[in-house]
């Protein structure tokens, strides 16, 4: 099992499935941790996490192809 690396965070469930969909796109197999609490979902955030080995890809397409 591949072990996952956080590499982006962010309060807006949008951006996260945004990010997760480009990742994919680009080959980068990607999920969305959700860390939000479950009653009032007023803290926490959402991670975007990828295999060790797509860790430099996914960073790099989050900081050079994503813009918001």
């Amino acid at each position: 099992m591949a072990k996952w690396h956080k590499v982006y965070e962010t309060d807006s469930p949008i951006r996260a499935e945004i990010i997760k969909g480009v990742l994919t796109d680009r080959g980068v197999i990607a999920i969305i941790l959700n860390k939000r609490e479950t009653v009032y979902h007023i803290h926490g955030n959402f991670e975007i996490m990828t295999s060790t080995e797509d860790v430099v890809q996914a960073i790099n397409i989050i900081d050079n192809e994503i813009t918001f």
